[in-house]
């Protein structure tokens, strides 16, 4: 396949970053540690996990790996019952030791190996240690009859930017390849205490703040559905490993999208939860200080019940707050799924910026004859200053001028990708904002957060339903050509710290259905980029997500309804 597609012809006009961080020399005293980083990772793939069969033509022919292993032999018939089981049947199982700790994480160890060699989403694997920690726990099993949490013996891979103990934590800047933790991040305490088992830490990009994961450590993650599409970012190794489950739950970090995003183009459930619910003290960042649109952690997993599975069993039993004063103390509360006829859901079609792709479209009219066929009340939404939302967001994610961002990159002279030049771009770039100036930005904030709230309580509205993106998990090559440079879909419920989940509709990116409107004139030259770069042919078999948000604080309804409309669309 020949693919004609390209970064936009203009792009160059739109990069407003000083670049005075690329230093070739310098760079190239980097590359034995990238070079020695590399080869540690492929060392802990173990031989006897890996296939011999993955084609080399990976970024030029779609390929897709969940149907590659779904009927390949190279898992056994009891590695897939437990790759393919949800994580509560998981932890069930291993509780009445119908399934033991350890063969459950070979079972996704191996899946993993499989996954990451045509994928490359993972950035650490240490799969010795997985199967140490979960004899373990089978031992304590056995002697004691009692689980060590609710999470005993579960697989979890974590996004490599948080901090783990003794083992390199970069967050996908190259000057971080020296950065080795003495202290694990809170989550990951939190969660060993609960009994997870842990075994792959997973990609991300350069600078974390930007949609396609790449960087110059490990390269690029691939789409498990779509070989040519991104995996999305920052969290793209999240999505891609849950998404092929190589994994059960997965942990992301999303500031403008970075856990909706991976778990649309991949074709999972991921929550945003509202922020201070799960911690992200311990990571490798550059937004640290930086409260006006604060970073969130939270789940990646193949079911709604597996993300109420986490958030109850982190939030209630791991306490977080004990050990990180950011995060609130406030209990998971049990919410019932609620009857759809007692529901109001708003349906954003388009936030007025950027027009949906034709798939987007056609699977929210889907999404909205389905919620009306279960009794779901259903109203259109007209968006609210999106374009202020957009412009506000960009300009908080850069009102230092970037200076974080030249700290940590500055080091290593490493060369900027295409999508690091454009994220670092957006808002006034260079401009390092006074406390005067962030506070106005803070103001504008806060009356957006106004506007939604007086939306959702005048009209009586329980939910808004959105894209997660202009469309499906778009084109990403390692040139970095058409990748995903619009975001104000998912960041708009950053900058009101919406508790939002991303839902698969069941649908998949039809070219013989999903043609292109040659009719559409753009509104913008952002808009322009978008439309450009669908190409109907290249996203075949490319999931259709959506993202269901809620009103601050209203997590546990949102994950509620998502079991509804986990039930709705599982029936198709």
């Amino acid at each position: 396949m020949t693919l004609d597609i390209g970064a936009p012809k203009n792009i160059e006009s739109f990069y407003k970053f000083t670049d005075d961080i690329t230093n070739p020399e310098l760079f190239e005293s980097w590359k034995p540690k990238i070079q020695a980083y590399r080869e540690a990772l492929d060392k802990h793939l173990l031989p006897e996990y890996r296939v011999s069969d993955v084609p080399t033509d990976l970024d030029s022919k779609i390929f897709n790996t969940v149907e590659y292993i779904k009927n390949s032999p190279a898992l056994s018939e009891k590695e897939k019952e437990i790759t393919e089981s949800t994580a509560k049947t998981l932890v069930d199982k291993i509780a009445k030791s119908e399934y033991s700790a350890v063969e459950v994480l070979k079972a996704f160890a191996h899946r993993a190996v499989i996954v990451h060699q045509f994928t490359n989403f993972a950035m650490d694997i240490f799969i010795e240690e997985g199967i140490k920690r979960a004899e373990e726990l089978d031992e304590y099993l056995a002697k004691t009859g009692k689980t060590v949490g609710p999470l005993h013996g579960l697989p979890i891979s974590l996004k490599e930017q948080i901090g783990y103990a003794g083992r390199i934590t970069n967050g996908g800047w190259v000057a971080w390849l020296d950065n080795i933790p003495k202290e694990d991040a809170t989550t990951v305490k939190t969660l060993r205490k609960l009994g997870a088992v842990f075994y792959v830490r997973t990609n991300q990009p350069q600078t974390l703040m930007h949609m396609d994961t790449n960087n110059n450590i490990t390269g690029r993650t691939r789409n498990p559905h779509n070989s040519l599409l991104t995996a999305g970012g920052s969290s793209g190794g999240e999505g891609a490993s849950v998404g092929g489950k190589a994994s059960p739950i997965g942990v992301g970090t999303d500031i403008g999208g970075s856990i909706r995003g991976p778990a649309a183009f991949s074709g999972t459930y991921g929550l945003r939860p509202t922020s201070r619910r799960i911690s992200c003290l311990g990571g490798v960042s550059s937004g640290k200080g930086q409260e006006s649109v604060v970073a969130v952690a939270g789940p990646l997993a193949n079911s709604v019940e597996d993300i109420d599975l986490f958030m109850r069993s982190y939030i209630n039993e791991g306490k977080p707050w004990d050990d990180d004063p950011s995060c609130i103390p406030v209990i998971w509360r049990d919410v019932p799924k609620p009857s759809p006829k007692d529901i109001t859901v708003a349906i954003m079609f388009d936030d007025g910026l950027v027009k949906p792709h034709p798939p987007i479209t056609r699977g929210l009219k889907f999404v909205e004859s389905k919620l009306k066929e279960a009794g779901v009340n259903v109203v259109k939404f007209e968006p609210i200053d999106t374009k202020e939302a957009l412009e506000t967001v960009n300009q908080m994610f850069v009102c230092d001028g970037n200076h974080a961002q030249r700290v940590m990159l500055k080091p290593s002279g490493e060369p900027l990708l295409p999508l690091t030049k454009w994220a670092l771009s957006l808002g006034d770039s260079d401009k390092e904002y006074t406390v005067t100036q962030n506070r106005e930005l803070n103001y504008k904030r806060d009356v957006l957060r106004k506007k939604y709230l007086d939306f959702f309580n005048n009209n009586k509205v329980d939910f808004i339903i959105s894209p997660t993106h202009v469309g499906c998990a778009p084109v990403c090559i390692e040139q970095g050509i058409a990748g995903p440079y619009y975001w104000g879909y998912t960041t708009l419920f950053n900058i009101l710290d919406s508790p939002t989940l991303v839902f698969p509709s069941g649908l998949k990116q039809d070219p013989s259905i999903d043609v292109k409107d040659e009719t559409y004139v753009p509104r913008s030259d952002v808009d322009k980029i978008e439309q450009d770069k669908y190409i109907p042919e290249l996203f075949e078999g490319a999931p259709i997500c959506f993202q269901l948000s809620g009103k601050r604080y209203t997590d546990e309804e949102v994950v509620a309804f998502g079991k509804v409309l986990e039930e709705i669309f599982k029936k198709d």
